[in-house]
């Protein structure tokens, strides 16, 4: 809309005379509680500003379109947001659906509320392949907008809520997408700023329309059920008030249903019907101070029997979100279980309202509790996540694990507590301490012992992390790491790592593909190197020779091109030279770049072939392996590779044994294995008609003649009826 059109602003910006809607009218007696008249004025302005923009604009429902800005405000406002967020809140819109720009919400209400509006404009939609990478970009921007400034994901939450409020008028099955994206994004995000009430209002209103069925038969049970039950309520109620002051304790008690979300998901994880739900009632019990909570607990606890297990102290470890509670679940009246919540009046607040959204946005990380620290350096792990995640699609993958914890509380050597998702290892715990502890991880102690890096970590365990200076990430991580941090600085180190070793690579393929040509790279001229980089708009040597290392481009290809190109600058006809190309060297610890194929596992002394894999470097085979067979027509993408003599090393292979089915036919084998200096990896053994066992062994030997020994040595044992190398490893 030109600004022309918009009426003529009186002071602070505010169109003069024009009137005020009964919404605006309730919405500014609120904020008059809290906010300096000026401020108010300022936020009047912003509503005129933005009811003149939205101007003949109608929502799907038939309401006029401000009615939404101002719904957005209003919930905003219960959550104390300054001048700048409710004036974004009510301009949330105008750039996108107007023809308002930028600069001239600068120009009437400042730098602040403008980057608002431009955070919250941002996240609009835009084009994309698919929904579900809309749905990614989309949560990536969001997210990225939170850790800048917490008001713009507040603002997007609100603006959601409203939404969700008003879907009834959208067709079926865009209600279900909205639905299905509020439980998996939006709801999370309001649980991990400590949004409580939002978090359940939100979780509600997507149960209601993602299964409208399901959520009516629900409900109705639920109605019919609090006849049967109001006794049972009735005298817990009146059991607690009586038994809490016996005790001295001064308490506000409070029954109250649980939400039907809950008790859905609850029936689903547990697959009970709506009969066995016997907990759909809970009691929430506010005292004056800490004491008192744990004095509460245990006159409740001297009431009712406690249920074992069941008790939950979130006084001393807070969760991730700032939530501090005593839980615990008590048998109460006919044998019904009652679950009761402890807490004191400052905690019930956070609990319901979120500690983000009083002071995030503010700067001074001085003022800052401990737990509200702890929620800034997530926000801010958000940025680091970014970086080192490889797109949307990725970042939404490593977040969503953060958004659904079901927490493990640890401790540091020094008694610091991590809070860490549950199934978490000792490599999240090094990634959550520091990026660089987690990159130089080798070992671990968890509670004093020496521990395998996989073992999963419960509440109260004690971790030692021990680093080495030359240690790397293994790729291996990536199948038991739990948190986002985690895998996306392994991948992101993988990738920084798989480059470098491919540019290395690509240039020993590219010089062995050049020989027939009569050439070696260090022939190549200046002049031929541009020619061939700007005919193929590449920007260096070194994204050449990345590419033929990571196989997106075939070595013998490149090298007749770089080869015209010389023979052009040289002015000598283009003749091959018939010259040996000679052979790639492996030694088997390249790393990332160069692979031993898993199919075949070659060691030293065996003949190989190499082949190179799009996006996957060099692979190594066996002469005779399957693959090898299937693919010989492909011969652009076939290397000739040796073994490099001299490399102290050991390689996995796979040999299965046949024995006699007796006692300590395991332990023979193991140890003649053993006896020739040779480590089993792993063991597993099939049982072949009660006679005999197979035995497979993934042994770690230094070459075939190595291999051989162990096989002699293994042949000895008495039990044993037949042994052979497999053409695998048995764990693939």
């Amino acid at each position: 809309m030109d600004a022309a059109a918009i009426p003529a602003p009186g002071p602070f910006g505010s169109p003069s005379g024009l009137p005020v809607s009964s919404d605006f009218a309730a919405l500014r007696q609120k904020l008059e509680t809290y906010l300096r008249p000026e401020d108010v004025e300022k936020v009047e302005a912003a509503y005129h500003f933005s009811a003149s923009a939205h101007e003949g604009q109608l929502r799907i429902s038939g309401d006029p379109y401000i009615s939404h800005p101002v719904a957005v405000a209003d919930i905003v406002s219960d959550w104390h947001l300054d001048a700048q967020a409710l004036i974004a809140a009510l301009l949330h819109d105008v750039m996108e659906d107007t023809h308002i720009s930028k600069q001239e919400i600068v120009d009437r209400f400042g730098r602040t509320a403008a980057e608002l509006v431009d955070g919250l404009s941002k996240l609009d939609k835009i084009e994309f392949r698919s929904h579900e990478e809309a749905q990614a970009e989309n949560f990536r921007k969001m997210l990225l907008a939170m850790a800048s400034d917490l008001r713009v994901i507040l603002i997007k939450l609100a603006d959601r809520l409203h939404n969700m409020r008003t879907l009834q008028c959208i067709r079926s099955a865009k209600r279900r997408r909205i639905a299905s994206e509020t439980l998996e994004i939006y709801a999370p995000i309001a649980n991990r700023l400590g949004l409580n009430n939002l978090y359940r209002e939100l979780q509600e209103l997507a149960f209601e329309h993602k299964y409208p069925l399901r959520y009516r038969v629900l409900s109705r049970a639920i109605k019919a059920a609090r006849g049967n039950r109001r006794e049972v309520v009735g005298k817990v109620l009146q059991g607690i008030e009586e038994r809490l002051p016996q005790w001295g304790i001064t308490a506000e008690v409070q029954g109250r249903e649980k939400h039907l979300f809950g008790i859905y998901r609850k029936m689903a994880e547990k697959r009970l019907s709506f009969s066995q739900v016997l907990d759909i009632y809970g009691f929430r019990v506010i005292v004056r101070d800490v004491p008192s909570c744990y004095l509460a607990i245990g006159a409740l606890h001297s009431m009712y029997k406690p249920v074992p297990g069941k008790f939950k102290d979130y006084l001393s470890i807070p969760k991730a979100n700032g939530y501090q509670s005593l839980h615990t679940t008590l048998i109460g009246p006919f044998g019904t279980p009652v679950e009761v919540q402890v807490r004191t009046a400052e905690m019930h607040h956070i609990a319901e309202t979120g500690v983000a959204s009083h002071w995030l946005y503010k700067e001074d990380e001085k003022t800052l509790t401990e737990l509200q620290q702890k929620t800034h350096s997530w926000l801010q792990s958000l940025l680091e996540l970014q970086s080192a995640s490889g797109g949307a699609t990725e970042f939404l993958e490593h977040v969503k694990i953060d958004l659904f914890p079901g927490e493990v509380y640890v401790f540091t050597p020094q008694g610091r507590i991590l809070s860490l998702p549950k199934g978490s290892t000792p490599v999240d715990f090094a990634y959550a301490v520091h990026t660089d502890i987690g990159n130089r991880c080798v070992a671990c102690r968890v509670n004093g012992d020496l521990m395998p890096l996989r073992t999963e970590l419960h509440n109260g365990d004690q971790i030692e992390i021990i680093t080495a200076a030359h240690a790397n990430p293994n790729p291996a991580w990536l199948a038991y790491v739990r948190t986002g941090k985690a895998r996306a600085q392994i991948r992101h180190f993988l990738k920084g790592a798989q480059q470098e070793e491919s540019v290395v690579l690509g240039e020993r393929l590219l010089n062995q593909a050049l020989r027939p040509h009569g050439l070696t790279l260090g022939q190549i001229s200046t002049f031929a190197w541009e020619r061939f980089l700007r005919d193929r708009s590449m920007r260096s040597k070194k994204e050449v020779f990345a590419d033929i290392g990571l196989g997106r481009r075939l070595p013998v290809i490149v090298a007749r091109r770089v080869a015209q190109a010389q023979d052009l600058e040289s002015g000598r006809p283009n003749v091959i030279k018939p010259k040996p190309a000679g052979a790639i060297l492996i030694r088997g610890s390249e790393g990332i770049a160069v692979q031993l194929a898993r199919c075949c596992q070659p060691i030293p002394g065996d003949p190989i072939i190499g082949m190179i894999r799009k996006g996957q470097g060099l692979e190594v085979h066996l002469h005779d392996c399957a693959v090898v067979a299937k693919l010989r027509g492909d011969r652009g993408r076939w290397v000739d590779v040796e073994w490099e003599t001299g490399e102290d090393r050991v390689f996995d292979v796979t040999i299965r044994v046949l024995t006699r089915n007796t006692r300590g036919v395991l332990a023979k084998v193991a140890s003649a294995i053993s006896e020739e200096d040779c480590n089993i990896q792993n063991v597993s053994m099939d049982n072949e008609q009660g006679i005999y066992t197979a035995i497979n062994l993934v042994l770690q030997v230094r070459d075939r003649m190595h291999l051989a020994k162990v096989m002699r040595g293994v042949r000895r044992v008495q039990e044993v009826v037949r042994i052979g190398r497999l053409k695998g490893d048995v764990r693939s």
